[in-house]
């Protein structure tokens, strides 16, 4: 099974930024993007058992829509809440973070400014969520 995340992202540039520090990074797997919150969870929903994603990175802040109200909506469907989400902003604010968690994010990461950093912070995310952190498509149901 190929590892796959999910980026919900709604610039152009970030996304490709983000898709060369993962490649740089040694990510293997499948990245698929998203432009909106919308279009990934009817993208999401549409999926077949067990091909969702392993991993949604979602950006708070998209045209039109809240992050947290993405997250929110992904956390309270039963059939894609056992996915983990880590938002991926550039606010640093607390209120954001808090705001976050309260809605069921697994993490909240900041986006780095320099591109060497973006590269490691790529590293981790998928070594950690898609290597070391056992979900619920690796445990036994």
């Amino acid at each position: 099974m190929t590892a796959s995340i999910l980026l919900i992202d709604d610039s152009t540039g970030e996304c490709e930024l983000f898709r060369q520090a993962l490649t740089q990074a040694g990510f293997t797997g499948r990245l698929e993007i998203a432009e909106s919150g919308s279009a990934a969870l009817s993208s999401l929903r549409d999926h077949a058992t067990g091909d969702e994603p392993n991993l949604i990175l979602l950006d708070l802040k998209l045209r039109g829509e809240r992050g947290t109200d993405v997250l929110t909506q992904l956390k309270q469907d039963l059939g894609l809440a056992h996915i983990p989400v880590v938002i991926l902003t550039s606010s640093d604010d607390p209120l954001d973070v808090h705001a976050c968690y309260q809605a069921g994010a697994n993490g909240y990461v900041v986006k780095p400014g320099q591109f060497n950093d973006l590269v490691t912070l790529a590293l981790h995310l998928w070594k950690f969520w898609l290597v070391h952190n056992y979900s619920k498509r690796m445990a036994a149901c």
